[in-house]
């Protein structure tokens, strides 16, 4: 198993919530915090990934427009390395950080962790922290089942509301393992749903928009109790293996179809 020594500039080498995404209300009037997890290598000792970093600019930016009236904040991490890298769980070690330094910052607000490839590992991992309401996994890379380890935890997620997304042609992170994954959750906690959508890969690109559709409506119906699209209540309602593998259809929450 490799490890990495954290060293270099100590302001490389910590993590950080960085500025808020543009939009997000000021401190002052913040009434909840989304904080967004970019993706990452299973190991790497390398800084955090700029390219990462940006591309979960677009889903930020497009929570705090939806989020604007209930003074919703958004932040991408930076992470310390890009690894997440065996046990020592790098990039959850740091979700949790940001976790504590938004309820430092912000104060008695609801938490949503909002993560894609392995950011959403590490939001799964972290979702133990009080402050958290909610959970939302993008193409969550999971470990394969090892008989010898112990099975990726759910009982954090007990109590919070968790949806996870993930494109049927993933070619980067399995899309089976997060449906085991799903059930694994459904059974410590009900307020679990996946959804799949169908031809896309691990970016998302191909529904860009209706992933960002569902990602607001779920999101702010976790943080602000607004009410949510009738498939995601469905989602959440349906027995498994029916809410585990809920069809994203083309147009949802008013997306362009495509032909």
């Amino acid at each position: 198993m490799a490890h990495f020594a954290l060293v270099g500039p100590p302001d490389a080498r910590r993590p950080r919530l960085g500025r808020p995404v543009a939009g997000s209300r000021t401190s002052a009037a913040a009434g909840g915090v989304v904080l967004l997890l970019p993706d990452g290598e299973p190991v790497s000792g390398r800084g955090a990934s700029l390219r990462a970093h940006a591309a979960m600019l677009p889903l930020g930016r497009t929570l705090v427009r939806a989020g604007r009236s209930e003074g919703l904040v958004a932040h991408v991490v930076r992470y310390r390395v890009r690894g997440w890298n065996g046990a020592d769980a790098n990039l959850a070690e740091d979700a949790s950080w940001a976790v504590a330094e938004a309820v430092r910052r912000y104060g008695d607000v609801p938490v949503c962790l909002v993560g894609h490839g392995l950011g959403a590992r590490a939001a799964l991992r972290a979702a133990g922290h009080g402050a958290v309401g909610a959970v939302l996994g993008l193409a969550p890379w999971l470990p394969e089942d090892d008989v010898a380890a112990e099975p990726e935890a759910v009982r954090q997620l007990v109590g919070r509301r968790v949806l996870l997304v993930h494109g049927t042609n993933d070619a980067r992170t399995d899309p089976e393992l997060s449906f085991r994954f799903a059930q694994r959750a459904k059974k410590a906690n009900r307020d679990t749903c996946r959804f799949e959508v169908h031809s896309d890969g691990h970016a998302l690109r191909q529904y860009a928009d209706e992933v960002q559709a569902l990602a607001a409506d779920f999101v702010l119906g976790a943080l602000f109790a607004r009410p949510v699209a009738r498939p995601v209540t469905d989602a959440m309602a349906a027995p498994p293996p029916l809410g585990l593998r809920m069809p994203l259809a083309a147009g949802f929450g008013g997306a362009p179809r495509r032909l």
